[in-house]
Protein backbone atom coordinates (compact mmCIF):
# COMPACT_ATOMS: atom_id res chain seq x y z
CA UNK A 1 0.00 0.00 0.00
CA UNK A 2 1.21 3.17 -0.84
CA UNK A 3 1.22 5.99 2.09
CA UNK A 4 0.70 9.79 1.26
CA UNK A 5 4.09 11.98 0.99
CA UNK A 6 3.80 14.84 3.69
CA UNK A 7 2.45 18.11 2.25
CA UNK A 8 5.01 20.72 2.42
CA UNK A 9 3.09 23.67 2.52
CA UNK A 10 1.49 25.89 5.99
CA UNK A 11 -1.98 25.57 4.03
CA UNK A 12 -5.11 23.89 4.86
CA UNK A 13 -6.62 21.45 2.37
CA UNK A 14 -8.96 23.14 -0.13
CA UNK A 15 -12.53 21.78 -0.17
CA UNK A 16 -11.96 19.66 -3.18
CA UNK A 17 -9.20 18.14 -1.32
CA UNK A 18 -11.36 17.48 1.73
CA UNK A 19 -14.25 16.04 -0.39
CA UNK A 20 -11.29 13.44 -2.11
CA UNK A 21 -10.52 12.62 1.17
CA UNK A 22 -13.55 11.73 2.83
CA UNK A 23 -14.55 9.76 -0.41
CA UNK A 24 -11.45 7.61 -0.17
CA UNK A 25 -12.24 6.96 3.33
CA UNK A 26 -16.32 6.17 2.14
CA UNK A 27 -14.38 3.66 -0.14
CA UNK A 28 -11.94 1.91 2.25
CA UNK A 29 -14.71 1.68 4.52
CA UNK A 30 -17.26 -0.02 1.79
CA UNK A 31 -14.84 -2.01 0.63
CA UNK A 32 -14.11 -3.71 3.96
CA UNK A 33 -15.82 -5.51 6.96
CA UNK A 34 -19.39 -6.25 6.60
CA UNK A 35 -19.79 -5.74 10.41
CA UNK A 36 -18.75 -2.21 10.34
CA UNK A 37 -20.83 -1.34 7.40
CA UNK A 38 -23.56 -2.91 9.20
CA UNK A 39 -23.07 -0.64 12.38
CA UNK A 40 -22.80 2.26 10.74
CA UNK A 41 -26.24 2.03 9.32
CA UNK A 42 -27.71 2.41 13.04
CA UNK A 43 -25.20 5.79 13.33
CA UNK A 44 -27.06 9.35 12.43
CA UNK A 45 -26.13 10.76 8.68
CA UNK A 46 -23.90 13.22 10.69
CA UNK A 47 -21.85 10.88 12.17
CA UNK A 48 -21.22 8.45 9.38
CA UNK A 49 -18.05 10.35 7.98
CA UNK A 50 -16.66 11.01 11.24
CA UNK A 51 -16.61 7.14 11.72
CA UNK A 52 -15.54 6.55 8.45
CA UNK A 53 -12.35 8.05 8.98
CA UNK A 54 -11.34 6.85 11.71
CA UNK A 55 -12.21 3.35 10.49
CA UNK A 56 -10.21 4.15 7.36
CA UNK A 57 -7.27 4.80 8.77
CA UNK A 58 -7.54 1.80 11.64
CA UNK A 59 -8.15 -0.38 8.64
CA UNK A 60 -5.44 0.19 6.34
CA UNK A 61 -2.77 0.73 9.23
CA UNK A 62 -3.73 -2.89 9.87
CA UNK A 63 -3.33 -4.06 6.65
CA UNK A 64 0.04 -2.32 6.41
CA UNK A 65 0.61 -4.90 9.44
CA UNK A 66 -0.62 -7.84 7.99
CA UNK A 67 -0.31 -7.54 3.94
CA UNK A 68 3.14 -5.90 3.68
CA UNK A 69 5.83 -8.33 2.20
CA UNK A 70 7.81 -8.28 5.23
CA UNK A 71 8.13 -7.07 8.57
CA UNK A 72 10.91 -4.71 7.83
CA UNK A 73 8.41 -2.89 5.23
CA UNK A 74 5.49 -3.30 7.47
CA UNK A 75 7.55 -1.11 10.26
CA UNK A 76 9.15 1.34 7.79
CA UNK A 77 5.51 2.17 6.45
CA UNK A 78 3.58 2.20 9.79
CA UNK A 79 6.65 4.32 10.61
CA UNK A 80 5.11 6.75 7.98
CA UNK A 81 1.64 6.36 9.51
CA UNK A 82 2.89 7.33 12.89
CA UNK A 83 4.76 10.17 11.25
CA UNK A 84 1.38 11.75 9.59
CA UNK A 85 -0.57 11.52 12.50
CA UNK A 86 1.79 13.46 14.50
CA UNK A 87 1.50 16.15 11.85
CA UNK A 88 -1.89 16.73 12.68
CA UNK A 89 -1.48 16.99 15.76
CA UNK A 90 1.40 19.93 15.19
CA UNK A 91 -1.14 21.68 12.80
CA UNK A 92 0.62 20.41 9.84
CA UNK A 93 -0.52 19.59 6.94
CA UNK A 94 -1.04 15.81 5.38
CA UNK A 95 -2.30 14.57 2.02
CA UNK A 96 -4.86 11.37 1.36
CA UNK A 97 -7.35 9.64 3.56
CA UNK A 98 -4.98 11.54 6.62
CA UNK A 99 -7.21 14.78 5.49
CA UNK A 100 -10.09 13.44 6.76
CA UNK A 101 -9.26 12.30 9.40
CA UNK A 102 -7.15 15.48 10.48
CA UNK A 103 -10.56 16.99 10.40
CA UNK A 104 -12.24 14.52 12.30
CA UNK A 105 -9.76 15.06 15.04
CA UNK A 106 -10.20 18.55 15.41
CA UNK A 107 -13.78 18.64 15.32
CA UNK A 108 -14.36 16.02 18.13
CA UNK A 109 -10.85 17.02 19.89
CA UNK A 110 -9.62 13.24 19.32
CA UNK A 111 -6.76 12.06 21.69
CA UNK A 112 -3.97 11.07 20.01
CA UNK A 113 -3.31 8.03 22.34
CA UNK A 114 -5.42 5.45 21.44
CA UNK A 115 -4.23 6.11 17.71
CA UNK A 116 -0.10 5.58 19.00
CA UNK A 117 -1.64 2.39 20.40
CA UNK A 118 -2.81 0.94 17.82
CA UNK A 119 0.55 1.60 15.55
CA UNK A 120 1.97 0.56 18.68
CA UNK A 121 0.26 -3.02 18.39
CA UNK A 122 0.57 -3.13 14.52
CA UNK A 123 4.59 -2.53 15.43
CA UNK A 124 4.01 -5.16 17.86
CA UNK A 125 2.63 -7.80 15.25
CA UNK A 126 5.96 -7.65 13.22
CA UNK A 127 8.30 -9.49 15.71
CA UNK A 128 5.41 -11.11 18.50
CA UNK A 129 3.80 -14.25 17.19
CA UNK A 130 3.79 -16.20 20.31
CA UNK A 131 1.45 -14.73 24.34
CA UNK A 132 3.23 -16.52 27.15
CA UNK A 133 0.46 -16.05 29.26
CA UNK A 134 -2.78 -14.39 29.56
CA UNK A 135 -1.18 -10.80 31.07
CA UNK A 136 0.63 -10.48 28.21
CA UNK A 137 -2.29 -11.32 25.51
CA UNK A 138 -4.23 -8.92 27.25
CA UNK A 139 -1.78 -6.01 27.40
CA UNK A 140 -1.32 -7.06 23.57
CA UNK A 141 -5.94 -6.32 23.47
CA UNK A 142 -4.79 -2.92 25.39
CA UNK A 143 -3.61 -1.48 22.39
CA UNK A 144 -4.86 -3.25 19.39
CA UNK A 145 -8.72 -3.33 20.01
CA UNK A 146 -9.36 -1.00 23.14
CA UNK A 147 -8.23 2.33 21.59
CA UNK A 148 -10.96 1.68 18.84
CA UNK A 149 -13.46 1.50 21.66
CA UNK A 150 -12.30 4.71 23.50
CA UNK A 151 -12.36 6.87 20.23
CA UNK A 152 -15.53 6.28 19.87
CA UNK A 153 -16.37 7.02 23.23
CA UNK A 154 -14.76 10.11 22.49
CA UNK A 155 -16.62 10.80 19.06
CA UNK A 156 -20.11 10.81 21.22
CA UNK A 157 -18.73 12.60 23.96
CA UNK A 158 -19.43 9.97 26.49
CA UNK A 159 -15.79 9.10 27.67
CA UNK A 160 -16.00 9.24 31.07
CA UNK A 161 -13.87 6.76 33.46
CA UNK A 162 -16.36 4.46 34.05
CA UNK A 163 -17.86 4.11 30.25
CA UNK A 164 -14.05 3.75 28.83
CA UNK A 165 -13.35 0.83 31.68
CA UNK A 166 -16.67 -1.27 30.56
CA UNK A 167 -15.56 -0.66 27.10
CA UNK A 168 -12.21 -2.16 27.67
CA UNK A 169 -14.08 -5.10 28.51
CA UNK A 170 -16.23 -5.32 25.23
CA UNK A 171 -13.13 -4.39 23.06
CA UNK A 172 -10.79 -7.01 24.84
CA UNK A 173 -13.58 -9.74 24.91
CA UNK A 174 -14.87 -9.04 20.79
CA UNK A 175 -10.82 -8.87 20.31
CA UNK A 176 -10.84 -12.61 22.32
CA UNK A 177 -14.09 -13.89 20.45
CA UNK A 178 -12.15 -13.50 17.01
CA UNK A 179 -8.87 -14.86 18.61
CA UNK A 180 -10.92 -18.00 19.26
CA UNK A 181 -12.87 -17.90 16.05
CA UNK A 182 -9.90 -17.66 13.84
CA UNK A 183 -7.72 -20.04 15.65
CA UNK A 184 -6.27 -21.96 12.34
CA UNK A 185 -6.45 -18.73 10.27
CA UNK A 186 -4.18 -17.37 12.54
CA UNK A 187 -1.68 -20.17 12.46
CA UNK A 188 -1.57 -20.22 8.71
CA UNK A 189 -0.33 -16.50 9.07
CA UNK A 190 2.23 -17.68 11.74
CA UNK A 191 0.62 -16.35 14.81
CA UNK A 192 -0.95 -18.46 17.97
CA UNK A 193 -2.81 -15.88 20.45
CA UNK A 194 -3.77 -18.75 22.82
CA UNK A 195 -1.41 -18.52 25.67
CA UNK A 196 1.47 -20.65 26.39
CA UNK A 197 0.73 -20.93 29.78
CA UNK A 198 -2.99 -22.22 28.68
CA UNK A 199 -2.01 -24.94 26.57
CA UNK A 200 0.63 -26.03 29.83
CA UNK A 201 -2.49 -26.16 31.71
CA UNK A 202 -4.31 -28.63 28.94
CA UNK A 203 -1.22 -30.92 28.64
CA UNK A 204 -0.13 -29.71 25.15
CA UNK A 205 1.81 -27.68 22.77
CA UNK A 206 1.81 -25.64 19.60
CA UNK A 207 2.85 -28.99 17.93
CA UNK A 208 -0.65 -30.57 18.45
CA UNK A 209 -1.92 -27.61 16.38
CA UNK A 210 0.46 -28.17 14.04
CA UNK A 211 -0.62 -31.77 13.46
CA UNK A 212 -4.27 -31.21 13.64
CA UNK A 213 -4.42 -29.01 10.96
CA UNK A 214 -1.37 -30.48 8.87
CA UNK A 215 -3.91 -34.21 8.80
CA UNK A 216 -7.05 -32.22 8.92
CA UNK A 217 -8.01 -33.99 11.80
CA UNK A 218 -10.87 -33.55 14.43
CA UNK A 219 -9.71 -30.84 17.24
CA UNK A 220 -8.28 -33.09 20.12
CA UNK A 221 -10.64 -32.51 23.15
CA UNK A 222 -8.02 -31.04 25.21
CA UNK A 223 -7.74 -27.89 22.66
CA UNK A 224 -11.36 -27.80 22.96
CA UNK A 225 -11.57 -27.58 26.64
CA UNK A 226 -8.73 -24.87 26.32
CA UNK A 227 -10.97 -22.94 24.02
CA UNK A 228 -14.16 -23.71 25.49
CA UNK A 229 -12.52 -22.11 29.01
CA UNK A 230 -10.92 -19.41 27.30
CA UNK A 231 -14.59 -18.46 25.60
CA UNK A 232 -16.50 -18.80 29.33
CA UNK A 233 -13.75 -15.94 30.40
CA UNK A 234 -14.60 -14.02 26.98
CA UNK A 235 -18.57 -14.27 27.46
CA UNK A 236 -18.05 -12.62 31.33
CA UNK A 237 -16.09 -9.74 29.67
CA UNK A 238 -19.27 -9.33 27.78
CA UNK A 239 -21.21 -9.90 30.72
CA UNK A 240 -19.34 -7.32 32.82
CA UNK A 241 -19.61 -4.44 30.14
CA UNK A 242 -23.33 -5.14 29.28
CA UNK A 243 -24.32 -1.73 31.46
CA UNK A 244 -22.34 0.28 28.71
CA UNK A 245 -24.94 1.01 26.24
CA UNK A 246 -27.37 2.71 28.92
CA UNK A 247 -25.04 5.26 29.97
CA UNK A 248 -24.71 6.13 25.67
CA UNK A 249 -27.05 8.59 23.30
CA UNK A 250 -29.48 6.37 22.28
CA UNK A 251 -27.77 6.94 18.58
CA UNK A 252 -24.33 5.10 19.81
CA UNK A 253 -25.98 2.66 22.08
CA UNK A 254 -27.45 0.90 19.45
CA UNK A 255 -24.29 0.39 17.12
CA UNK A 256 -22.56 -1.15 20.93
CA UNK A 257 -25.59 -3.17 21.99
CA UNK A 258 -24.82 -4.58 18.12
CA UNK A 259 -21.59 -5.45 19.11
CA UNK A 260 -21.79 -7.03 22.25
CA UNK A 261 -24.82 -9.51 20.88
CA UNK A 262 -22.36 -10.40 17.89
CA UNK A 263 -19.56 -11.25 19.87
CA UNK A 264 -21.91 -13.04 22.01
CA UNK A 265 -22.96 -14.51 18.77
CA UNK A 266 -19.64 -15.65 17.38
CA UNK A 267 -19.21 -17.78 21.41
CA UNK A 268 -22.10 -18.72 20.44
CA UNK A 269 -20.58 -20.09 16.72
CA UNK A 270 -17.61 -22.04 18.57
CA UNK A 271 -19.89 -24.00 21.17
CA UNK A 272 -22.44 -25.08 18.55
CA UNK A 273 -19.82 -26.74 16.65
CA UNK A 274 -18.13 -28.00 20.08
CA UNK A 275 -15.18 -25.81 19.69
CA UNK A 276 -13.74 -27.58 16.88
CA UNK A 277 -11.71 -25.29 15.86
CA UNK A 278 -8.65 -26.28 13.96
CA UNK A 279 -11.08 -28.46 11.52
CA UNK A 280 -13.12 -25.90 10.52
CA UNK A 281 -14.21 -21.96 11.17
CA UNK A 282 -17.36 -21.39 13.11
CA UNK A 283 -19.29 -18.64 11.71
CA UNK A 284 -22.34 -16.70 12.95
CA UNK A 285 -25.11 -16.93 10.08
CA UNK A 286 -26.69 -14.73 8.05
CA UNK A 287 -29.75 -14.87 9.34
CA UNK A 288 -28.77 -14.41 12.80
CA UNK A 289 -26.78 -11.29 11.60
CA UNK A 290 -29.77 -9.97 9.38
CA UNK A 291 -31.80 -10.60 13.54
CA UNK A 292 -28.92 -8.81 15.56
CA UNK A 293 -29.08 -5.82 13.16
CA UNK A 294 -33.09 -5.36 13.24
CA UNK A 295 -33.05 -5.51 16.94
CA UNK A 296 -30.70 -3.12 17.52
CA UNK A 297 -32.38 -0.81 15.13
CA UNK A 298 -35.78 -1.70 16.80
CA UNK A 299 -34.27 -0.76 20.00
CA UNK A 300 -32.38 2.63 18.48
CA UNK A 301 -35.21 4.42 18.43
CA UNK A 302 -38.05 4.97 21.26
CA UNK A 303 -41.28 4.06 21.45
CA UNK A 304 -42.38 8.23 20.53
CA UNK A 305 -40.10 7.57 16.85
CA UNK A 306 -42.12 4.08 16.05
CA UNK A 307 -45.38 5.57 16.90
CA UNK A 308 -44.58 8.32 14.71
CA UNK A 309 -42.72 6.38 11.77
CA UNK A 310 -45.93 3.73 11.70
CA UNK A 311 -48.08 6.90 11.45
CA UNK A 312 -46.14 8.42 8.54
CA UNK A 313 -46.37 5.07 6.62
CA UNK A 314 -50.22 4.85 7.70
CA UNK A 315 -50.84 8.03 5.97
CA UNK A 316 -48.96 7.47 2.95
CA UNK A 317 -50.50 4.14 2.47
CA UNK A 318 -54.02 6.41 2.59
CA UNK A 319 -52.80 8.75 0.58
CA UNK A 320 -51.82 5.99 -2.48
CA UNK A 321 -55.44 4.63 -1.84
CA UNK A 322 -57.81 4.95 -4.77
Amino acid sequence: MSLPPPATTSAGPTVSQLAASRRQCRDIARSHYENFLVGSLLLPRRMRQPFFDVYAFCRTADDLADESESAAVASASLAKYRDCLARIYDDQNVEGLFIALADTIRQFRLPRQPFDDLLDAFVQDQTVHRYHDEDSLLKYCARSANPVGRLVLAMGESDSDENVRLSDEICTALQLANFWQDVARDYAIGRIYLPATVMTDHGFDETLIEQTIKTGQSTPRCFRDAIASQCARTRERFERGRTLPAKLPKWLAADIELFIHGGLATLDAIERIDCDVLRRRPTVSKGKQAYLFARALLRKASPGDRQRRMANHAKVAGEGTP
